[in-house]
């Protein structure tokens, strides 16, 4: 084990604080592990490339990355990203938005904004809008789906990877857990602010139906043999008006 992951396993087995607003539990939580964040999460973080390929982003689009922590996720665009008009990461963590500012520093087409992802807003609006494992740690993620509704344009859209419990009773063709997985990931990520939730990618379907869901288990680390599900999904806003409810 590398000092870097023994240090980052310290800060989970503490867990996030309790006590203080949303932004100064995720300062208190992240800012020891800032340095190392991306290492870790490499090999914990799944599908966020297959995102990217899913939301197939073009030339000349304005994207949003909300609860976009150090940037990492935009390394995934490639070649893509220098054919960008603007790339904005949005996040209420100070000492990740620090490595988000170091990383993009000679990208003249991106720019780092520490706000709330449940309100904060473009000047005009956007071509795409994703969240990389950022919803499961925004308590009030209906006004986070919400909001990014709001800043996209007619038939733009909306990805979002993370992880998940299934429901009971799943609708057709959709990945069913048994009652272990639902019961055992909620409370395990729970500690560190991370809440796996059935209903986050049911109200994305809901309100997104031109949509494309994926599902998918992977490893964690330092967990042999446990796979922890996720899933990856990309809905488009509908061209003639807004999503439905």
């Amino acid at each position: 084990m590398s000092a870097g992951d023994a240090r980052i396993l310290l800060h989970l087995l503490r867990g996030q604080p309790r006590q203080g607003s949303h932004a100064e539990r995720l300062q208190a939580f992240y800012a020891p592990q800032a340095n190392a964040y991306d290492n870790f999460r490499e090999r914990l973080l799944h599908g966020r490339q297959a995102l990217i390929e899913m939301l197939a982003p073009r030339v000349g689009e304005r994207i949003v990355e909300l609860g976009a922590g150090t940037g990492r996720n935009l390394l995934f665009f490639g070649e893509r990203l220098a054919g960008l008009e603007q790339a904005t990461l949005v996040d209420l963590c100070p000492a990740l938005l620090e490595q988000a500012r170091e990383r993009t520093a000679a990208m003249p087409n991106v720019r780092v904004v520490q706000d709330d992802a449940t309100s904060w807003q473009p000047g005009r609006p956007v071509d795409c809008v994703y969240l990389s494992y950022a919803l499961t740690m925004i308590p009030d993620w209906r006004a986070a789906i919400d909001n990014a509704i709001a800043m996209l344009h007619p038939g733009g859209r909306l990805g979002v990877v993370d992880f998940y419990v299934s429901t009971a009773h799943p609708g057709l063709g959709l990945a069913r857990h048994g009652p272990l997985t639902r019961w055992f990931w909620p409370r395990w990520f729970s500690h560190d602010g991370v809440h796996p939730n059935p209903a986050h990618p049911v109200t994305l379907r809901e309100r997104l139906p031109r949509h494309r869901l994926l599902e998918a288990r992977a490893p964690v680390p330092y967990l042999p043999g446990l796979r922890v599900p996720y899933y990856c999904f990309v809905g488009h806003t509908e061209v003639g008006g807004s999503a439905g409810c």
